[in-house]
């Protein structure tokens, strides 16, 4: 008899629960969640600590894909950048085309098209020196990186602009630039 009084009751709960009645407002448990109070981007907000609704990012974050690099701008660190750091993308015509739209939109003003250093910023800014120099030929995977990374010298840092898988291909087709024999050994069987 419980059983089936019990029964009875949620039946006539459900049943009563799909009425609509249009003309009444239904029963509202939270209205705080339904109706808050926004505050605009770039407004002041005095609920945070600082009085901003946007707030800065955890110190140390890391945005997500993101690899940090753990080295500092200057010589010793592009030194140590050419030990530790290897190119991770292997010499494909696929890498070597990106570098090279890569190259020319960003080192090709200066370094000139075919890295000889004439580029047309030349007519007014010293003339950057020759990728194609023993000196620079001499330069690790990895301290090229970190020179397009940080800059050196007049060269301003491209580390903000390039994306880092941008500036390994940039390496790669820089070295085809040095040697083009190189690259077309890799690609061989």
């Amino acid at each position: 008899m419980k059983r089936l009084h019990v029964g009875a009751v949620v039946l006539g709960l459900a049943v009563t629960g799909c009425e609509q009645d249009e003309t009444r407002p239904n029963f509202e448990y939270a209205p705080d969640m339904v109706s808050s109070v926004p505050f605009d981007t770039f407004a002041a907000n005095p609920v945070t600590v600082d009085g901003k609704t946007l707030l800065a990012p955890v110190k140390g974050t890391v945005p997500r894909g993101h690899q940090p690099l753990h080295l500092a701008a200057g010589p010793e660190e592009a030194a140590r950048a050419g030990r530790e750091l290897q190119n991770p993308y292997p010499a494909s015509p696929e890498v070597l085309a990106r570098g090279k739209v890569t190259f020319s939109r960003y080192c090709g003003p200066c370094h000139g098209a075919e890295g000889l250093g004439d580029g047309l910023v030349t007519a007014r800014f010293p003339m950057p020196p020759s990728l194609l120099a023993e000196h620079a030929k001499q330069l690790p995977d990895g301290q090229v990186f970190h020179i397009i990374t940080y800059g050196q010298g007049l060269m301003p840092a491209h580390g903000s602009q390039v994306a880092p898988e941008d500036r390994w291909k940039i390496v790669h087709y820089v070295r085809t630039l040095q040697d083009p024999a190189r690259t077309a050994r890799k690609d061989m069987p």
